[in-house]
């Protein structure tokens, strides 16, 4: 079957999507960079995941969830024990070995990936993803749709799975922000936020 999206000027229109991040884990609090590694949900985040899980309740579309922990255990909150796909292409951008280190140790000893834009050293640090790996794999993702989607995944993977949606350039990345705990939705071309 055919991508359900069309196209409005030079900007692709996907389905409705319902975007949300996972709950606050024990290394978002720390400080701590995840990349492909995995800590769990706080209470915090607990409570983050059940509160989408009250703003989504009766939206009827497909359930995706990155197939990291995090992720995973966030999504079992958000669709109440409902039947959901896992999707590796959900899962967050790969920042090499250095996963597991916190932001400013990681500042301290690289400053030099630091230059430029605020998350410019995603596509910087040694033995990453880059952005260009993270785009064709949300891209993939996006173009598999066939109707309305709730995804739980991560604050760098919802940011290019928004630029995507919304069909804007690869520099709009670091704008608008990503919200623990509250649903990003975009739908005919806009973006909206439900807390």
């Amino acid at each position: 079957m055919a991508p359900l999206f069309y196209l409005a000027g030079a900007r692709a229109m996907y389905p409705d999507l319902y975007l949300m991040r996972h709950g606050q884990t024990e290394w978002n609090l720390a400080g701590r960079l995840q990349g492909r590694l995995d800590s769990p949900l706080t209470d915090k985040g607990i409570a983050q995941a059940e509160r989408q899980r009250g703003l989504v309740a009766g939206v009827d579309a497909a359930r995706y969830a990155s197939t990291q922990g995090r992720a995973q255990a966030s999504a079992r909150i958000v669709f109440d024990g409902a039947a959901f796909a896992g999707d590796d292409r959900l899962v967050e951008i790969d920042i090499g070995d250095h996963a597991g280190s916190s932001y400013a140790a990681l500042r301290a000893r690289m400053p030099e990936i630091f230059t430029g834009g605020r998350l410019d050293w995603y596509d910087r640090v040694p033995g990453g993803e880059g952005f260009s790996g993270l785009e064709a794999r949300c891209r993939a993702f996006l173009d598999g749709l066939t109707g309305p989607a709730l995804i739980v995944t991560h604050g760098i993977t919802l940011r290019m799975l928004r630029v995507l949606a919304l069909g804007w350039p690869m520099a709009r990345l670091p704008h608008y922000s990503v919200e623990q705990g509250a649903v990003h939705v975009i739908r005919d071309g806009r973006s909206e936020i439900w807390r």
